[in-house]
């Protein structure tokens, strides 16, 4: 039976999984700029928990604390969809940075090291690497913003149709593909990084680097994720090579052939199991 507001099943499932709240608040505001308020987030999350405990029904057979937390994780998602996720001045020092990123990778056919771009746009490293982290961790909350769970456990006035879901699903199987053939220092920085939360330091320190190189590194993947999910989905986003028969260029490309390769590879296994099922 669905909880009725006033319910005072309602009102104990409200107060006694406010601490699920303070724990999703804490865990967002790990990943994202210092700038976003945590009073907004927490306001954002009380509101879907009180919305969730209104809504429950037990007779479906979904936990509540699942069903609160899919519930109060995209309304945070949501409050952080209506505001900017990185101030104006790091957007626009973002812009400024990659126009000079782009400038020195042409005249020195490479990618520019951290202390390079600091050098020519008149910054420390240590801001060039801050700014970097603001944009980095804005990009991934981006990729990880939207819900799998089940339609099910969706609130019904926000629950994208199946067109959307498919499309999300679509794109994180790419993007977990192209992390995959990542080349193997990248594909750990990435790893380590952003979904074990090592500190920088300590995958500087395993993989014999500064920290400096890791957050260029960083900054490389996710070009190169960004790049390879687009060239599969969106191809007309893909900025072509400054230039094209280039080593790095190659390389490129037979990354982008690689993802997709291992896509259609992981398509036909899903497509011939069903088949061999069937005939089983």
């Amino acid at each position: 039976m669905t909880e009725q507001a006033g319910d005072p099943r309602a009102d104990e499932l409200i107060t006694s999984h406010m601490p699920l709240v303070g724990h999703i608040v804490r865990e967002t505001m790990g990943r994202v700029p210092s700038h976003v308020s945590r009073d907004d987030l927490t306001s954002a999350g009380l509101t879907a928990l009180v919305q969730a405990a209104q809504a429950y029904d037990a007779e479906r057979g979904v936990p509540f604390e699942r069903y609160a937390a899919t519930r109060v994780r995209g309304a945070i998602l949501d409050e952080l969809r209506s505001v900017d996720w990185a101030s104006r001045s790091v957007r626009r020092r973002a812009r400024d940075l990659e126009e000079t990123r782009t400038r020195l990778a042409g005249a020195l056919g490479r990618t520019p090291t951290v202390a390079e771009v600091a050098t020519s746009s008149g910054l420390s490293i240590e801001e060039v690497t801050a700014n970097d982290e603001d944009v980095s961790r804005a990009q991934v909350l981006s990729l990880q913003g939207s819900t799998t769970a089940s339609l099910d456990e969706l609130v019904p006035t926000r629950a994208p149709s199946p067109e959307q879901l498919l499309e999300h699903q679509e794109r994180l199987t790419y993007l977990m593909e192209a992390i995959t053939e990542l080349p193997e220092r990248l594909r750990t920085v990435v790893q380590d990084y952003f979904f074990s939360e090592r500190p920088m330091a300590d995958i500087a320190a395993d993989l014999g680097v500064t920290d400096s190189r890791i957050s260029q590194m960083r900054a490389e993947a996710l070009v190169l994720l960004r790049d390879a999910l687009n060239s599969a989905l969106d191809p007309g986003l893909v900025k072509p090579s400054s230039k094209p028969n280039g080593c790095a260029s190659r390389r490129r490309e037979a990354y982008f052939a690689a993802v997709a390769a291992r896509h259609a590879d992981a398509s036909r296994r899903t497509s011939v199991s069903p088949a061999l099922d069937a005939a089983g």
